[in-house]
């Protein structure tokens, strides 16, 4: 009876040794991709920095934009290309109702539409999930891995999830907001005293979302026209951002807390609610 336990141990140490090198060695590799396609972001950002600014045009955008962008530049514009942060707070895994705390990084191209977001999420106490979208000259890629390991979301680029990531990268601009000024790929829309329509185009696709702004200038949310499909594996890039604790950032007004939503049916399904911990314009 001993042998076959002292056996049955020895089988066991094996097979967890075993998959700890598995766990170790897919962990490094997806890691690797993270970071090379955090480098492909940067090195597309490099090749087109963010349009200056231009008293002329300015005059000609919805009376909200003027608002918000004079609110914004309180130092000029700064000249930058690529944007790093890092984010922590809590996220709901897609059909889902839990929040668990989450860590997460983007690198952003601020002149083109291009980013790389990646977070961790722990699922149960040793065990996490990976996730990351890629979005670049068009093209999207998602992946969601257990333990860093085994693959549970793995999206390729269609039509319509490339459209999704190019909003993706607008809910994202009022973290980079010299993004948004005229010559840049966003053109703006009136629509009233406090809301205005802010559009993207690349490549022939293109995405809206229509802008909330305060009395002082504040982008305090914005939100997509058109209802999500709740029952997707994924959450894309959502249908509603609200900001607020704006502060002087690089010479920028910038929002550092954050809830993205799903939207349907008139109501908001929160699942990413956190704070900016650092952001970096290069």
């Amino acid at each position: 009876m001993f042998s076959a336990l002292k056996i049955a141990g020895i089988v066991m140490a094996i097979v967890v040794a075993a998959l700890g090198v598995t766990v170790a060695y897919q962990s490094h590799g997806t890691e690797a991709d993270i970071e090379q396609f955090e480098a492909r972001v940067s090195d597309l950002a490099k090749s087109q920095t963010v349009p200056a600014w231009d008293a002329t045009r300015l005059s000609s955008l919805p009376a909200p934009v003027q608002r918000y962008l004079r609110f914004t530049f309180v130092d000029g514009v700064p000249s930058y290309a690529v944007v790093r942060l890092s984010a922590s707070g809590q996220f709901r895994r897609p059909q889902t109702d839990g929040f668990n705390a989450t860590t997460a990084r983007q690198v952003i191209a601020a002149g083109t539409p291009a980013l790389m977001f990646s977070a961790t999420t722990p699922i149960v106490p040793g065990v996490w999930a990976r996730a990351y979208d890629y979005f670049a000259n068009g093209q999207m890629e998602m992946k969601a891995k257990i333990l860093s390991t085994l693959t549970v979301v793995d999206e390729k680029e269609t039509p319509e999830l490339n459209q999704i990531s190019l909003r993706r990268w607008l809910l994202e601009s009022a973290l980079y907001p010299a993004a948004l000024l005229p010559g840049g790929p966003v053109t703006w829309e009136p629509v009233d005293d406090a809301h205005a329509r802010a559009v993207v185009r690349w490549g022939g696709m293109q995405a809206a979302m229509v802008a909330r702004f305060d009395a002082d200038g504040r982008m305090t949310e914005m939100r997509a026209e058109a209802d999500g499909d709740l029952n997707t594996p994924y959450h894309g890039s959502g249908e509603h951002v609200a900001r607020s604790n704006v502060q002087r950032v690089g010479g920028q007004m910038i929002p550092m807390a954050f809830t993205i939503s799903r939207m349907a049916g008139g109501k908001l399904y929160p699942f990413w609610k956190g704070r900016v911990d650092h952001i970096a314009f290069e």
